[in-house]
């Protein structure tokens, strides 16, 4: 990712109100236990994938997300998370 999109993807961002903005690469098949967060969590997709499911739900499925999406999850629910095999890289914002 250039300089120059990662920047524009993390203004997008925090154009959606969020204050703490940062760019994460997680690298292949990373995997993120089940975890929550305090507060609201979104995460914008600029390469690769993630799969997440949300293990407390009544029926919990699994979504895979990739380039150009955008993940919200919700303060103190409860998600697993993983990458795809070429790994994921990502703007979260808290």
């Amino acid at each position: 990712m250039s300089k120059e999109s990662k920047k524009q993807a993390e203004s997008e961002v925090r154009s959606w109100g969020f204050r703490h903005v940062f760019t994460w690469t997680d690298g292949p098949n990373a995997y993120y236990p089940p975890h929550s967060h305090r507060g609201l969590t979104t995460h914008l997709i600029t390469n690769g994938e993630l799969t997440i499911t949300y293990p407390k739900d009544k029926n919990p499925t699994k979504e895979t997300f990739g380039v150009g999406d955008r993940v919200d999850v919700d303060a103190e629910r409860v998600h697993e998370v993983w990458m795809g095999d070429q790994g994921c890289t990502y703007v979260i914002g808290e």
